[in-house]
């Protein structure tokens, strides 16, 4: 299957500074991939660059197969939804929406059908007369939406478009843009710093590190099967246990990693993923310390002595669906563990955790 947009060796430096390592990414039609990473790691660079904003440094950009590398931003035939909004105080919610089918020249009649379609996906019809200072944050980020989508481009950019607006409606908007994805077909690029949003709207994410990509993934990829300790770390809540691996197998053939004070058994193929350091033998494996990451949902409670590892509960905090209990490990580690409402665990009861090992992802430090 052809790309609908490819990034081929893109690259942006200013001076001595690399804002974006030589990067290639491909992204398929209809898809919405989002650029996740901290601030300072290359996505909002990388965007810019797509919308033509910025010029690259090196390599090139493709749409449809087209090089549009020196093409001008509004030749590009992509729409771009920002986080301000860029809402014009003196026009109407209708003119606000218009004005880019106007300033690409479409007759009256294709204005008013686009405009009238746009406010009415976005359920904004009845707020067509009124203006930007008349409407609530959400409400303007809908007009904003609205505007892009009007002339319909293939390809849509959005930078951070829900980072001024408070949780609830955040979540709600979040709903909303899932929605219109679903109903314009389009090739959505999304922005955000926020792991929660990444996870919930992407079919695929972009992860992105200190100028450079991490890893890309669909969701249930990067957060269960993490590619590096970075990645691991960044996707919602991880327990890390660093540890080394033992020599001796567990009682059907399975590796063993020495770590928080206990014996915790590997997935069998769990050592596929192990490269010895600097290219060393197998035994060098053994040698390194490794990292295991363990999600708060994997692990059960059980009596001490009879789990993986021991620990004590050193807190326990309610979170309405479930509770999270806080637990210091026999080694002085922490791990946290997301527990059903109906235990009842106690700060200072010492407890055992056990889980299943294929819930689990062993990571090389």
């Amino acid at each position: 299957m052809s790309s609908k947009l490819e990034a081929i060796g893109i690259a942006k430096r200013y001076g001595d500074a690399v804002a974006l390592e030589a990067t290639d990414l491909a992204v398929q039609a209809g898809e919405f991939l989002t650029l996740l990473g901290p601030s300072g790691s290359g996505k909002t660079t990388l965007l810019q660059m797509i919308s033509g904003l910025v010029a690259p440094s090196a390599g090139r950009i493709e749409i449809d197969g087209r090089d549009v590398t020196h093409v001008e931003p509004g030749k590009r035939g992509i729409g771009m939804v920002f986080q301000s909004y860029a809402l014009f105080p003196h026009m109407s919610v209708w003119d606000n929406v218009a004005y880019g089918l106007r300033m690409r020249r479409k007759s009256r009649d294709e204005v008013r059908a686009a405009v009238d379609g746009a406010l009415a996906m976005v359920r904004m019809s009845e707020y067509a007369k009124r203006f930007p200072k008349e409407l609530s944050g959400g409400q303007q980020q809908r007009i904003a939406l609205a505007r892009c989508f009007a002339y319909r481009p293939s390809v849509i950019l959005l930078d951070e478009p829900l980072g001024a607006l408070d949780k609830k409606l955040r979540e709600h908007m979040q709903s909303e843009i899932r929605r219109l994805h679903k109903e314009l077909g389009a090739t959505f690029v999304y922005v955000t710093h926020d792991q929660d949003e990444a996870l919930t709207l992407s079919d695929r994410i972009c992860l992105m590190n200190q100028a450079r990509i991490e890893q890309v993934g669909t969701p249930a990829d990067l957060y269960d099967r993490p590619a590096t300790r970075f990645a691991a770390g960044f996707i919602g809540h991880s327990n890390l246990l660093e540890g080394a691996l033992d020599e001796s197998r567990g009682p059907s053939g399975e590796p063993i990693l020495l770590a928080a004070g206990g014996r915790i058994p590997l997935p069998i193929n769990a050592m596929n993923a192990i490269k010895a350091p600097n290219g060393k033998g197998a035994s060098a494996a053994f040698a390194a310390r490794h990292t295991l990451l363990v999600r708060p949902e994997a692990p059960r409670l059980v009596e001490p002595a009879s789990g993986f590892v021991d620990g004590t509960i050193a807190d326990v905090v309610f979170f309405g669906s479930d509770t999270r209990v806080q637990l210091a490990m026999d080694d002085g580690s922490e791990l946290t563990v997301r527990c059903e409402r109906s235990l009842s665990p106690r700060v200072g009861d010492k407890v055992g955790l056990v889980w299943d090992p294929y819930r689990t992802t062993l990571l090389q430090s």
